[in-house]
């Protein structure tokens, strides 16, 4: 009787030491799982980031290129607009209210790709965009037309050529985007803008033909 309590002790023993066993595998395998899950989450997101998922933080180079494109917009417009005002080339006036359409739907476009970017874009132009405006505030007519369309061509070879770099090497997948669908504009832009300044050019030539004939006219009446 007692040899038969303690094999029937024996063998309780035996299956909790079993039990605490199987306890301590599932532990152990849950754990792995749940570390093999935070791992795939830590890579998912590095994953995400590096092809601009929300959340991604900027690259400098990307960073850069969205604020000079953002200061860029905004001088563009605030141009355009003075040349609505200032110009007296028909050319020049609709170029000028050609960038204020464009460059302001696009700048609105910037925002909206910007937003979940962990960047804040600038509000204003920059200070050579400033010290370019207000230098051409102060001119009117023929002066402004020649100098702000000057500016135009230059101003825009440059941005064509930022953003055809963004276009094929840009770090964030949807900054790179942009990029590529705004190029189009820019290199049309940049047409119009040597358009309209060969128009500034060919008319300022003939008003200096005009006023020799009409010097010379004056003369031989003398």
């Amino acid at each position: 009787m007692q040899h038969s309590n303690l094999s029937r002790t024996a063998v309780a023993a035996a299956l909790i030491a079993m039990g605490s066993m199987v306890t301590s595998i599932a532990y152990a395998a849950g754990t792995g799982q749940t570390d093999a899950s935070k791992a795939n989450s830590t890579t998912a997101a590095t994953s995400d980031a590096s092809k601009g998922h929300p959340g991604g933080a900027l690259k400098a180079s990307d960073r850069k290129f969205v604020t000079k494109a953002a200061e860029g917009g905004i001088a563009e417009v605030q141009l355009g607009k003075l040349a609505q005002q200032k110009a007296s080339n028909d050319q020049v006036k609709q170029f000028g209210q050609r960038m204020v359409t464009d460059h302001g739907s696009a700048n609105e476009k910037l925002k909206a790709v910007t937003s979940n970017k962990g960047v804040s874009l600038p509000a204003q132009m920059d200070a050579s965009a400033q010290k370019e405006y207000d230098k051409l505030s102060k001119l009117s007519g023929a002066q402004f037309d020649r100098a702000y369309m000057d500016a135009m061509v230059s101003d825009h070879k440059k941005d064509v050529s930022e953003f055809r770099s963004e276009s094929r090497s840009g770090a964030d997948n949807d900054i790179k985007s942009f990029a590529a669908r705004t190029l189009p504009t820019l290199e049309q832009h940049l047409q119009m803008a040597q358009s309209a300044q060969q128009a500034v050019k060919h008319a300022a030539t003939q008003n200096k033909s005009s006023s020799g004939a009409s010097m010379s006219q004056g003369n031989s009446r003398s």
